[in-house]
């Protein structure tokens, strides 16, 4: 049986491999995450000024019931996707396709 390795007491490289080789980002890596931000910013300000706008609204009881089934049906097709995804991970559906030849087939039994 193979030991368990202790990763507090790991040697310098095999840290180094674990988390991944440290290398810097280019100029369009930071370009890239900069839009990102950008856009967090924006939806952050969007999102403060529509809570501020809506003061003083009052929700009728057909929205909170709505707001509850919406919330209940996104989790359920939420819940019904991954476990397709886990099911068809065990089942081996999302294997590689494999090049079957005319020969290593079995022929249908001709009458």
């Amino acid at each position: 049986m193979k030991p368990r390795m202790n990763y507090y007491q790991a040697a310098p490289e095999t840290l180094k491999a674990l988390v991944g080789s440290t290398r810097s980002i280019g100029k369009g890596s930071w370009v890239f995450l900069a839009i990102l931000l950008l856009l967090l910013a924006g939806t952050l300000i969007v999102s403060y000024l529509g809570w501020t706008s809506a003061a003083g609204t009052d929700v009728p009881a057909a929205g909170y019931i709505a707001l509850a089934l919406g919330v209940i049906f996104s989790l359920v097709v939420g819940c019904g996707l991954m476990a397709l995804v886990f099911y068809s991970s065990r089942q081996g559906y999302d294997e590689p396709a494999r090049l079957v030849k005319d020969d290593d087939a079995s022929p249908d039994p001709q009458p």
